[in-house]
Order: structure tokens, then sequence, then C-alpha cells
């Protein structure tokens, strides 16, 4: 007797809600799979000295930005979650992906009521959290990243976080930034 192989064409989340990334649609967007995620994944494709995940690297950038921007700070790569977080160098070699991360992305700022019109903040404020987790967590990448041209990073030394301690962190931010937009009338 032969098995027939079972093909599916979704992911599985941590919570188990099922992403389809060809069509793409994610059955119920959970922040507790985005946190997880995030938390549970290391930047860098984790050639870092330590372990650095995501989600402390999300809270780094919401911390720089001004208070009507920090959840989509926070969520700026929350894409990820669901799609993996990969190395630049490929994502300019599979433009695809990119398509495909932008609509995941739409999909949750649509859950959230997010707007990623105004990214420039965001976008300089992952630059400033890039320049330092290169200076703390990869020593041996001494080379120029000529996008980090003029951007300093933060003075303080980065003190990586044990994921649960990530993810814990990540979903009280997004607790209390959503609290916020509900108290100020902006959900």
């Amino acid at each position: 007797m032969t098995m027939e192989m079972i093909t599916t064409d979704y992911v599985s989340t941590y919570s188990g809600n099922r992403f389809y990334p060809l069509r793409p649609h994610i059955d119920k967007v959970a922040i507790e799979d985005i946190a997880h995620g995030l938390a549970y994944q290391c930047r860098f494709n984790g050639q870092t000295q330590v372990f650095y995940s995501v989600a402390q690297h999300s809270l780094i950038v919401a911390e720089l930005v001004p208070p009507r921007l920090k959840l989509a700070a926070l969520l700026h790569d929350a894409a990820e979650a669901y799609l993996g977080d990969m190395v630049k160098p490929l994502k300019v070699l599979l433009p695809q992906f990119s398509v495909l991360e932008d609509k995941v992305s739409a999909i949750i700022a649509a859950t959230y009521g997010l707007d990623f019109s105004d990214y420039a903040p965001i976008k300089r404020a992952d630059l400033i959290a890039l320049a330092t987790e290169k200076r703390d967590l990869m020593p041996h990448s001494v080379e120029r990243w000529a996008y980090l041209d003029g951007i300093a990073p933060l003075p303080a030394i980065i003190v990586a976080m044990d994921p649960s301690v990530a993810k814990q962190r990540f979903l009280q931010c997004f607790a209390q930034l959503q609290a916020h937009r509900i108290d100020s009338g902006l959900v």
C-alpha cells in the first residue's frame, strides 16, 4: 500500500490559523501569531553573535518614532511573522517576494487600521536600529553598508532578549498602543 502525499497550500500559525501565501490570505490576523512569529525569528538569518529577534528589533523601531506612528512602527515587519525574515541581498534577487510581502503587510494594516503612507520616519528609525544592530550584534561585519551612510547608531548597547521575553514585551507594547488609540478615538 502506498500513501499519497498530502500537500497543503497554507502555513499553520502558532495559534492554529492558516496563512495562504499563494492567494495571499490569512484566516484570522492574530497579534499572538505575529508576536510569536517575530519573537522566535532571528534577524540577519541568524548570523548574529547571539539570538536577536525581529520582535525586539520592532520594539526598538517603535521607540524611535513619534507617538502617532508607534503602532505602525511596531508592526512594520509583521509580514515576516508569516513569510520569514529574508535577508536584503535575497530580496533583491527575488522581487516577487517583496510584492508578496507588500500584500501581506496590506492585510495586516487593514486589520489594525494602520496607514503606512507616512513611512519615512519609520524607515529612518529602522535604519537607526539596523546601524545599532550591525555594531552590537555583528562585530565581524566590518564592511560598509552604503544605505547606512550618515545613520548614527543609538548610544546604548543592545542586550538581546530571550524570545519569550521579546514576545511578552511586544504584546504589552501592542496592547498599550491599541488602548491609547481607542482612548484617543483613532480606532
